[in-house]
């Protein structure tokens, strides 16, 4: 497997980027590049449609990690600033760490697999079109408008810590404000009052069980979590918020003139 590797230390994010479209344009037969030494450097795999490709950080990477991006997988060892995942149409991202604001902004298809945090309005504006269904996995928790004005897609909250030990109730409010389209997951009880508008708690079935478990197993696997932990995240309650209807906002606009 031909292995390219980018020492990052002191470099701007545009020679960083141009570096790695350089690397694959001379040589496509490139499968891996491990970049070392980030540091807030933004659109790392910005565009990028090359599906046997990895990419390795090792570091923090700026926002918008992999914004636009078709096909590659990402994988950072530490934490990632804001919107990894911006409109990604395909891939998978996986974050070693805590991800920052609008994670999984407008995802339109792929996996984002983060083992720590989020911060506020992840998977604000995600969307399914025809095959594709954007996943959010999230390991611990997430802040505020959690799937905000989500129009499709899955998200994921396993609640745990590091160690794999339950973190207790959600805190997070506003959750699903808007939503028309998708379904929210989260480990454990969620308070009605936690909902913003158009979201509601669905009764959860073994078809939601069905749908959510094969990313519980790919979380587990990329973040090596023993079996007890796995068996534990997949027998637990869980909650299911969904849009009340796929108008919710219908009644606020004027109906056509006939």
């Amino acid at each position: 497997m031909e292995v390219v590797e980018i020492d990052a230390k002191d470099m701007d994010y545009r020679e960083l980027n141009e570096r790695i479209h350089k690397i694959l344009e001379e040589n496509p037969e490139v499968k891996k590049i491990i970049i070392k030494n980030v540091l807030g450097q933004r659109f790392i795999g910005n565009g990028l449609q090359k599906k046997d490709l990895t990419i390795e950080i090792y570091g923090i990477p700026g926002g918008d990690l992999g914004m636009f991006m078709s096909g590659p997988t990402i994988i950072v060892y530490g934490n990632a600033e804001f919107a990894p995942g911006n409109t990604m149409d395909d891939g998978t991202i996986v974050i070693h760490g805590n991800s920052g604001d609008v994670t999984a902004h407008s995802m339109r298809g792929g996996k984002v697999f983060v083992r720590g945090d989020v911060g506020y309005r992840s998977g604000i504006h995600m969307k399914a079109y025809k095959d594709k269904v954007p996943v959010l996995v999230i390991g611990g928790t997430a802040k505020d408008f959690l799937g905000e004005y989500m129009a499709g897609g899955l998200i994921i909250v396993l609640n745990i810590d590091e160690k794999g030990n339950d973190l207790g109730k959600i805190k997070g409010r506003m959750i699903g404000t808007g939503i028309h389209g998708g379904s929210i997951y989260i480990r454990g009880e969620v308070d009605k009052k936690q909902l913003g508008v158009a979201a509601d708690i669905k009764e959860f079935t073994k078809e939601d069980l069905e749908k959510i478990k094969p990313y519980i197993e790919e979380f587990c696997k990329w973040f090596n979590l023993p079996e007890e932990v796995k068996d534990k995240l997949i027998n637990s309650k869980w909650t299911k918020i969904a849009p009340i209807s796929k108008r919710p906002f219908g009644k606020l606009y004027t109906p056509d003139l006939m």
